[in-house]
């Protein structure tokens, strides 16, 4: 529901062409397969339907790892269609799917599952199936970075579980549409586990029942969420909260940690609100502040689930006690607080349509780190902290993924794409307005999944700048503009070089210690300087390099 307008406009795409898009599907594309399609494309057993709630209602038998449940999921028809594509992935199994009580013919192809339905869907109607499903889900290896459940004990034995699978995606222990163009508006999450656990997932909880041996834990999300950030967290917990003054008023603030680790919390999650105070002037009032915000502490380094933040940072700053930047200012913050935190603006207010485009995600996350260090430390420390990263940037691969395939793109989506990030706000030169600009974004976009266009095409308005040959650049391309020039008395010439067609990004240069901006092409221009140049440099603060031509 979230995206309708790109719904419609692809409902007219794939149903004009439907018999191309199915062959396409069964293609042999190089590296990538028909099951990498099935679950990265928006098929037509995907589009005819537009996502509007669901009910996922699990129990979790940890002494197992097993789980069992159902999802309730409500749609309305956008277009006549009797096939609906539920995701699931081995070796989870589906037992059944009803609709209306009746209970449905399922062809397995995969990790995708065709539902035939058979009451007549007319468009407008609102309808719903259940799909009823077990088994012993994929178990986390090293999470977060290749996602499913990890069951880990604490330190008291007790079980200690969770669940991660940004990029693996959501059905690899739920089943959903799992494709990102099209979030749920709101959900509710259902979780039983043995009593003497706690389950915390997003959203606010409404109520637990006792069953005896387990507890049902019901929490209820009132926004859109995407399929990936939805989690659950389940430990022997306990809570303390405050509330935060912020833009839109009083936010609930609510921390889960094993108790044994309660005293260092209190210590360390001082960072929370402080990132909350910070992001809030930097990007606009927090995107949830009807489900409140919690941070949750997990067995594995930490994710940007929906409301419902994961840590396991250690209750230390940097990331893991270690500064990623080399300067020391890594070090003034807890990383997993403030980035995973940063995401509730990028990820999850403003969704990617397709994961290709994660840099939407981690680019601007990144960059969140640096405006953190900004607002308590100075623009100094922000840009020598941005600078830094740059020693882990490969260029080896561009930040785009493959498209339709669920292939995301270089991990220089974080660092590179951070600094490509920290250039334009020098283009733009008015930190206020680039303020500005971070704010409305969140404000255009509020709760909507976009493409890269969008975004790039929202900032060439916003700043006044053509933009397209930069993200071409920065985005597209794995060279790094190098300004060549050479220095002949009182001229200088200068020329871009390693550089996509038609990139003209003006630059900040210092000319004998006077700073100045100049305005390169791919063709030698001269500038004349009043008296003999002996010393020039690029600012550093733009991702650019400088070779002098003798």
């Amino acid at each position: 529901m979230k995206h309708y307008i790109y719904i419609l406009v692809l409902l007219i795409v794939v149903f004009s062409c439907k018999k191309e898009k199915t062959n396409d599907l069964l293609e042999d594309k190089s590296e990538f397969t028909k099951q990498d399609t099935l679950r990265g494309s928006i098929t037509p057993e995907r589009i005819w339907w537009d996502l509007t709630y669901y009910h996922l209602d699990v129990e979790v038998n940890p002494d197992n790892k097993f789980i069992s449940g159902k999802n309730t999921v409500k749609y309305t028809v956008l277009q006549e269609y009797q096939t609906l594509q539920i995701d699931l992935q081995s070796p989870l199994k589906i037992l059944k799917v009803t609709q209306d009580d009746q209970e449905l013919k399922v062809n397995h192809d995969g990790n995708a599952h065709f539902v035939e339905l058979i009451k007549a869907q007319k468009v407008g109607n609102s309808e719903s199936v259940i799909v009823y499903y077990e088994g012993n889900p994929k178990e986390a290896v090293r999470a977060p970075w290749d996602g499913g459940f990890s069951w880990k004990k604490d330190e008291n034995g007790n079980h200690f579980v969770a669940t991660s699978c940004q990029g693996l995606g959501a059905s690899v222990w739920w089943p959903c549409k799992d494709h990102m163009y099209d979030e749920v508006e709101n959900m509710r999450i259902s979780v039983t586990v043995p009593s003497h656990l706690m389950d915390v997932s997003n959203g606010r909880l409404e109520s637990i029942k006792d069953n005896g041996e387990t507890k049902t834990y019901n929490w209820f999300v009132n926004n859109p969420i995407n399929n990936y950030g939805v989690n659950v967290n389940i430990g022997d917990y306990t809570h303390f909260s405050e509330v935060f003054k912020g833009e839109k008023g009083d936010l609930d603030m609510d921390y889960y940690v094993l108790k044994y680790n309660l005293e260092k919390a209190k210590k360390q999650f001082t960072d929370a609100p402080k990132m909350m105070k910070a992001f809030e002037h930097w990007f606009g009032p927090y995107p949830f502040y009807e489900d409140g915000f919690k941070l949750v502490e997990v067995p594995y380094l930490g994710m940007e689930h929906q409301s419902s933040v994961t840590y396991g940072n250690q209750f230390e700053n940097g990331y893991l006690g270690r500064d990623l930047s080399g300067t020391g200012w890594g070090l003034k913050f807890d990383f997993i607080i403030i980035h995973e935190s940063g995401h509730e603006w990028f990820a999850n207010n403003i969704t990617d349509i397709d994961i290709a485009d994660m840099w939407i995600h981690e680019s601007f996350t990144n960059y969140s780190e640096s405006l953190f260090l900004d607002y308590y430390y100075g623009k100094k420390a922000s840009s020598e902290y941005v600078i830094g990263l740059r020693e882990s940037i490969s260029n080896k691969t561009p930040i785009i993924g493959k498209y339709d395939v669920n292939k995301s793109g270089s991990s220089d989506m974080y660092n590179k794409g951070g600094n490509m990030l920290h250039t334009l706000r020098q283009l733009v030169n008015n930190d206020e307005k680039w303020r500005t600009i971070l704010r409305k974004m969140n404000r255009v976009f509020y709760h909507q999944t976009v493409t890269t266009k969008q975004i790039e095409d929202f900032l060439s308005i916003e700043t006044g700048f053509d933009l397209n040959p930069f993200f071409n650049q920065y985005l597209r391309d794995i060279r790094i503009p190098t300004l060549e020039y050479k220095l002949v008395e009182n001229t200088l010439k200068y020329k871009w070089t390693n550089v996509v067609s038609d990139f003209n990004m003006p630059i900040k240069v210092y000319v004998n210690n006077e700073n100045q901006f100049i305005h390169p092409s791919e063709n030698w221009t001269n500038l004349k300087h009043t008296t003999r140049i002996d010393r020039f440099k690029i600012d550093e603060n733009f991702y650019a390099f400088s070779k002098e031509i003798e």
